[in-house]
């Protein structure tokens, strides 16, 4: 209980995790609305907007960050929720979509810390999805979506890219682009692609700008023995050691049958959280986060830590001056191990494969 969940991700229109395809500017085949006098924010009334406002009830620190899986059909070369382009007389009315949807949240009371621009942008095969090229996305930053939030004084950050770390020069093409550069706050990536010390090479070329981890799976197949230990040496860990400022679960709940899902959507994702009625089962990714979230709280600031073999680790310095340390075991024996700070000693033991966190 209580862990300290600090930062959510929103879908802008329908995910691949919903139960339809939907945007905010639906139209008949064939119709166009450039000046977005269709737009309403209407299909998340139902659900999503009662469960934020309950959720900031309940925390309202809690950030959000909001991102689309696909731009209303009629913007899209093909006509489809499902794969093709932004065409490029479209930008304007695009940038435009994005400014409405956090103008119409904010109204609602509910304030977006970020968006990124697309949903795995290289990932035109999902329902609903947009392939979205590095120059063109850099173009549409520059000319359009930047332009847009300046003159509607929004202070919602831009994040680029958001998809696999086997990538990092599409975030780095963009980056590279002044222009681009001087609206975007930093890169977001996933990883089921690449090695995520990929991050690192994005901070080394802009270390001005920031970095996060937004989205890794855990599927329903899959057991907890083995998601555990790769999820916190790879994200919680990984992710954080090279300059990731979130670690995003994806998804938040779901239903025994892995459902809402749209035709051609996610039929194996697993929820942090199983809903059954008002049955509720924390699952893998519940505790996975929890080794961080509970004790890592926002403000917090990574401090060094060495690298002992089999013990990969992270250590952070909290606001309230607490020190935090997070290890996994990837041995498959017990290991012994120390951990010493300014003076301090101590002992412990972790099992193999187990993870631990560590407070003093």
């Amino acid at each position: 209980n209580s862990i300290g969940v600090s930062y959510l991700r929103l879908s802008i229109g329908a995910s691949d995790l919903d139960a339809r395809v939907f945007s905010y500017d639906d139209l008949p085949a064939g119709q166009t609305d450039p000046t977005l006098s269709k737009f309403s924010l209407a299909p998340d009334r139902e659900h999503l907007l009662p469960v934020l406002k309950e959720i900031l009830a309940v925390n309202p620190a809690i950030k959000l960050m909001a991102s689309p899986w696909s731009p209303p059909p009629w913007m899209k070369t093909n006509g489809s929720s499902k794969g093709g382009s932004l065409k490029p007389e479209f930008y304007d009315a695009y940038a435009r979509y994005f400014v409405k949807y956090i103008q119409g949240m904010q109204a609602e009371g509910i304030r977006l810390d970020a968006i990124t621009i697309q949903n795995e942008p290289l990932h035109p095969g999902n329902n609903p999805s947009l392939l979205m090229q590095a120059e063109q996305q850099a173009e549409f930053v520059k000319k359009h979506l930047g332009p847009a939030f300046r003159e509607a004084g929004l202070d919602t950050k831009i994040i680029v890219y958001d998809h696999n770390a086997d990538r990092p020069d599409y975030p780095l093409a963009i980056l590279n682009d002044a222009a681009a550069k001087q609206y975007v706050d930093g890169s977001a990536f996933h990883l089921y692609g690449g090695s995520i010390e990929a991050l690192s090479k994005v901070h080394d070329a802009h270390p001005d700008k920031n970095l996060y981890f937004t989205e890794q799976w855990v599927g329903s197949k899959s057991q907890f023995a083995e998601n555990l230990p790769w999820h916190v040496r790879t994200l919680v860990i990984g992710a954080t050691r090279n300059w990731a400022r979130t670690v995003l679960e994806w998804n938040l709940a779901a239903d025994p049958q892995q459902a809402p899902h749209t035709p051609g959507g996610c039929t194996e994702c697993r929820g942090a959280l199983t809903l059954a009625g008002n049955t509720v089962t924390r699952e893998d990714a519940y505790y996975i986060i929890a080794h961080a979230s509970k004790f890592v709280r926002p403000g917090s600031v990574r401090i060094s830590s060495t690298l002992p073999d089999k013990l990969p680790n992270v250590a952070f310095k909290a606001p309230n001056g607490q020190k935090v340390v997070v290890v996994q075991n990837e041995s498959p024996a017990p290991q012994i191990f120390h951990v010493r700070y300014q003076g301090q000693l101590f002992t412990s033991t972790l099992p193999a494969g187990a993870a631990g966190t560590y407070v003093w």
